[in-house]
């Protein structure tokens, strides 16, 4: 089974109208339905809302196989503003004292099934707050035990009230994790004043990470690894409606696809060759090329991404 940790929320997505359509979301909640749609066990590990929107978002997990594991909280749901400028989604969050953030490393440990192989985590859920650092002790913990551990920071700029502490705390785990995804809008982050692909190599090196996947939307992706670097590129979508949830379409199928491959271990993952990895990024931009053909994030079934949508 692969555990996924972080936020569940709604987005209300603008339309070219100006309007607004409620869209469930989150990027873990996302990646946790990428993965399920590829046939793979999923275990969902972040509180869901009692109220009428989390049972939409419980409902939707479970409809595609999702296990959701940690119990209902009656506090409210997260919500999510999204506007679009060229496709291109901006968000600001409303997430105080809501279910996703009723975290703590009891309640994780609790929960957690002993045969999980593996744990993705990311997103807001390591930004601030008593949720994040229990996010991050159990994270690290895992790891030690011998978990493979994944990470897809998909920073957040303007959620991010304190710089030193979140770079502190992901300093913390980043030595602890075995694959690290990142944009290129998060390595700029990371390293404004260094080239990308000085910024991505730098990275892996210094915690030591088996493989560091840079994405770039349009121009593909870069795979940087102990044997050197690779990159792939992105297939067109055809038609282009937006981007929303590309990135997390992205995480899950390359979880998806290391899984069927055996490479969900750190000790294969260091191992493994170019020839092994280049298919595994490329399936994962295509899928996320599919995701941005529909509105909202959509992730691919598994008959569609081998045989594409029609």
């Amino acid at each position: 089974m692969i555990l996924v940790g972080g936020e569940n929320l709604i987005d209300f997505i603008e339309s070219s109208d100006g309007t607004f359509t409620a869209n469930l979301g989150g990027g873990p909640f996302n990646i946790a339905k990428a993965l399920a749609r590829q046939g793979q066990k999923v275990g969902y590990l972040t509180p869901i809302s009692t109220d009428q929107m989390g049972d939409r978002l419980a409902a939707d997990l479970a409809a595609d196989g999702v296990d959701i594991l940690a119990p209902r909280s009656h506090a409210p749901t997260s919500l999510a503003l999204v506007s679009l400028v060229n496709g291109q989604p901006s968000y600001q969050f409303y997430r105080q004292k809501t279910a996703e953030r009723q975290v703590s490393s009891t309640m994780l440990n609790r929960i957690i099934p002993k045969q999980a192989t593996a744990f993705q985590l990311g997103s807001l859920a390591l930004t601030s707050g008593k949720d994040a650092d229990a996010w991050a002790q159990i994270y690290r913990a895992k790891h030690q035990r011998g978990m493979f551990t994944s990470l897809d920071p998909n920073i957040r700029p303007a959620f991010i009230k304190n710089r030193r502490k979140y770079l502190t705390r992901l300093d913390w785990i980043l030595p602890k994790t075995d694959m690290l995804k990142l944009s290129d809008e998060d390595l700029n982050w990371f390293y404004p004043k260094r080239s990308l692909e000085r910024a991505a190599a730098h990275l892996r090196a210094k915690h030591d990470i088996p493989l560091l996947v840079l994405t770039r939307g349009a121009e593909g992706a870069t795979g940087f690894t102990e044997h050197g670097q690779f990159c792939v590129s992105a297939p067109k979508a055809d038609p282009f409606v937006d981007a929303v949830g590309a990135g997390d379409t992205f995480m899950g199928t390359l979880l998806a696809q290391l899984s069927e491959a055996g490479l969900l271990n750190r000790l294969a993952l260091e191992n493994a060759a170019e020839t092994a990895l280049r298919p595994i990024l490329e399936m994962a931009a295509k899928a996320a090329a599919m995701n941005c053909e529909t509105s909202g994030c959509n992730p691919p079934y598994k008959a569609d991404l081998i045989m594409g949508r029609s």
